[in-house]
């Protein structure tokens, strides 16, 4: 794909981001799209993010259980990248419009906390758990620029792996004294049973996930980094949310997080 059109892409993401509108899909207007060209999309989308102010302070991987994969109909997994701007508080009031939401769905995760760096390609799951210096359960809000969430895995990693906003748990917990795999999560929307799943749910295993997440990147020459947040992937169905809502989860032996949401 041509360097102009890869920009000009970029920034029409930024701008429907910034007016919270939504395109048409990329791979409808443009079937030669490539996973390479949708990455290079997303880095000039993060480019204009970052020239606004925000700044990375970790990754993320997406779309990587059966049920998030049927659901939005992309059975491979994805990648994007985490920006101070997209941090909020667990038990905080999300406002759609300040945060720039559009179609917002919930999912409940492990998130990671790096105590060094990994790179990548190589990377195993003991090394991520060595690398890893605390583990806590996260809300990831995920949200699409692209129409109706019409997307294909081109659109979803251009449009940074249809990151919203996340929210880490109150409590930080040493992976090493859990097992990640067996890892209950529990969620409800407006107080009612919303979804339930298991860490085995991504991969096998969420340092199964983290670990081809780092070596996806690293070929890309992209490197994790100490004190990086790394997003593993969700362990249940996508929950939709709009203003009026509250979300609640519990991971077992990570303790809970929760959010309201407002216009």
């Amino acid at each position: 794909m041509d360097p102009s059109l890869v920009a000009a892409l970029g920034d029409e993401l930024f701008n429907a981001l910034n007016t919270r509108s939504t395109l048409t899909p990329l791979t409808s207007r443009y079937s030669e799209i490539s996973i390479d060209d949708a990455y290079r999309i997303s880095l000039q989308f993060l480019q204009r993010r970052e020239a606004s102010g925000e700044r990375v302070i970790g990754k993320k991987i997406g779309v990587t259980s059966k049920a998030v994969q049927d659901m939005l109909n992309v059975h491979q997994p994805d990648f994007g990248f985490l920006t101070d701007r997209m941090q909020v508080a667990s038990g905080a009031g999300v406002s759609l419009a300040e945060y720039r939401l559009i179609q917002p769905r919930a999912e409940g995760e492990i998130a990671f906390v790096l105590a060094q760096d990994l790179n990548g390609p190589g990377v195993t799951a003991s090394d991520v758990l060595a690398a890893t210096e605390s583990v806590a359960c996260c809300f990831e809000i995920v949200d699409s620029r692209i129409h109706d969430w019409k997307i294909r895995i081109e659109d979803t990693v251009a449009d940074n792996a249809s990151c919203g906003v996340f929210a880490l748990g109150e409590q930080f917990i040493d992976p090493r004294t859990l097992d990640l795999a067996a890892a209950e999560l529990t969620m409800w929307k407006n107080g009612e049973p919303a979804g339930s799943g298991l860490g085995s749910a991504v991969q096998g295993h969420p340092c199964e996930a983290v670990a081809w997440l780092a070596n996806t990147l690293g070929k890309l020459g992209i490197p994790f980094r100490k004190g990086e947040i790394i997003l593993s992937g969700a362990l249940a169905p996508l929950v939709p949310v709009g203003p009026g809502d509250h979300i609640e989860m519990s991971i077992s032996g990570l303790g809970s997080a929760s959010l309201r949401f407002t216009a």
